[in-house]
């Protein structure tokens, strides 16, 4: 793969045989990034856990204190109070069996973030084989299944993430903007990287965090020392 001058410019700040503090990591991503736009910063965690077993997954979300610096347009399942509600906290999709139509009919995938009432379940399940690719199916365990939908629309607008394995054991999450600065980054990665460790799985065994990268994105990785990659103070 080629790379532009820029991008190899800033490759030449970066250690490619060192593992760098966390800090230190956000640090170089945002002095490394060069594109004329505001890069989004990405963290990517290589687990070492097997994603074939069940009782192996990691799987959550997590409010970023200082957001993703993304605008992010909500899509609600919902009818009658909840829907008014979810209105209200200011998501810009609501509906109830004419946004199924609208989703199965029109191929309507306008919005970031999916959130269904549980009572609206049963009509969402059918839209399993568009959102599901998509990472766009409402989830309990992401807490877009929730009968509280005002409360998960506001936690989606400030800045809720989903973390998931993929297929390769590695989970990829946005936490923020170069704009944002190291510090605000460094507070985005630590809530992330705790409710990683937090939800290492019982059956996990051996090294949990194998490797933990950083990159904007058009920037090279920056590898962080997997041992050092949970901050604890």
């Amino acid at each position: 793969m080629k790379h532009g001058k820029k991008y190899l410019e800033s490759a030449k700040l970066v250690d490619r045989a060192a593992l760098y503090e966390p800090m230190d990591a956000l640090d170089l991503a945002v002095k490394t990034s060069s594109a004329k736009f505001d890069e989004t910063v990405e963290v990517h965690v290589r687990l070492g856990v097997d994603s074939r077993h069940a009782d192996q997954q990691v799987r959550g979300a997590v409010v970023l204190p200082n957001g993703t610096g993304k605008k992010v347009r909500v899509a609600v399942f919902a009818k009658g109070d909840a829907a008014d509600a979810a209105a209200a906290a200011g998501a810009e999709i609501v509906g109830a069996e004419d946004l199924v139509a609208k989703i199965q009919g029109e191929g309507f995938l306008d919005f970031d973030v999916a959130i269904a009432a549980p009572n609206m379940m049963g009509l969402v399940g059918r839209l399993g084989k568009v959102l599901g690719p998509r990472g766009l199916m409402p989830s309990p365990k992401a807490g877009t299944v929730t009968p509280d939908v005002a409360k998960a629309v506001e936690e989606a607008k400030a800045g809720k993430i989903e973390y998931r394995l993929d297929k390769t054991n590695i989970i990829h999450c946005p936490i923020g903007k170069v704009s944002f600065g190291a510090e605000k980054l460094g507070e985005n990665y630590k809530t992330l990287l705790s409710a990683i460790e937090k939800a290492k799985p019982a059956a996990a065994k051996g090294q949990y965090i194998r490797s933990c990268v950083v990159a904007t994105t058009m920037g090279p990785g920056v590898r962080i020392n997997p041992a050092k990659a949970v901050i604890t103070d």
